[in-house]
């Protein structure tokens, strides 16, 4: 039995509203089809004469979910196209079996990222309401060799944080973003949000990140 699929009492079927992207009001304005053209992150690693892990940003091909039910394959696309696989949306989303009740689980994403990157990826998950410390430290780890080896993480995440700007973020609902960097060491964390276009990179504390994800999982 797969605890990803089987936890907290929730039933495949639930879980596929919650893996989703079934927003609520609170990010429906954010949330609408808006489809942008490709907009590439700039790939930088500054802290390398002291520290070579110390910041790192990977370029992706940005593109906003055109639909409410489309962040999986939007994330997952983001991350294939950091290694030059450039499928539409529509393909990744069959892959997924993405449908309007969203995108299954972590395990789907990373199943598809295996198949067309090589098979590096794994499922890691959180289970709890909280990630505990240790979680944490392995979500900083998995970023820093995940985004060391050129391969941006996606995260199914739930519920509401702030970036580092002060502005929050809510999908209570479920919804999926992209993990695409890391500056000080891995305590901060770049997003590119499929969802939010008008803003579609910021930077989160670690910690904030790790329990976005808690009850979920990420492909890393």
């Amino acid at each position: 039995m797969n605890p990803i699929l089987h936890k907290s009492g929730l039933s495949v079927a639930g879980l596929l509203v919650a893996g989703g992207c079934v927003l609520g009001p609170t990010v429906a304005a954010q949330a609408a089809p808006v489809q942008t053209g490709p907009v590439p992150s700039t790939q930088t690693d500054k802290g390398a004469k002291h520290d070579p892990r110390a910041e790192r940003s990977l370029g992706v091909d940005y593109q906003a979910q055109p639909n409410f039910y489309y962040c999986g394959p939007a994330a997952t696309r983001m991350a294939l196209s950091a290694q030059g696989k450039m499928l539409s949306q529509d393909d990744v989303a069959a892959l997924l079996g993405t449908t309007e009740a969203g995108t299954p689980s972590a395990l789907d994403t990373t199943r598809v990222l295996n198949e067309l990157t090589g098979g590096r990826y794994k499922t890691t998950e959180i289970r709890d309401s909280m990630a505990k410390p240790e979680q944490v430290a392995q979500l900083r780890t998995d970023v820093l060799n995940a985004v060391d080896a050129g391969r941006p993480v996606v995260a199914n995440i739930k519920g509401t944080a702030v970036d580092t700007d002060g502005n929050p973020h809510s999908y209570e609902g479920g919804h999926y973003v992209t993990l695409i960097g890391y500056r000080d060491g891995g305590d901060t964390i770049q997003i590119a949000d499929p969802a939010n276009p008008a803003n579609g990179e910021y930077w989160m504390p670690l910690a904030k990140v790790a329990n976005w994800i808690a009850e979920r999982g990420y492909s890393a």
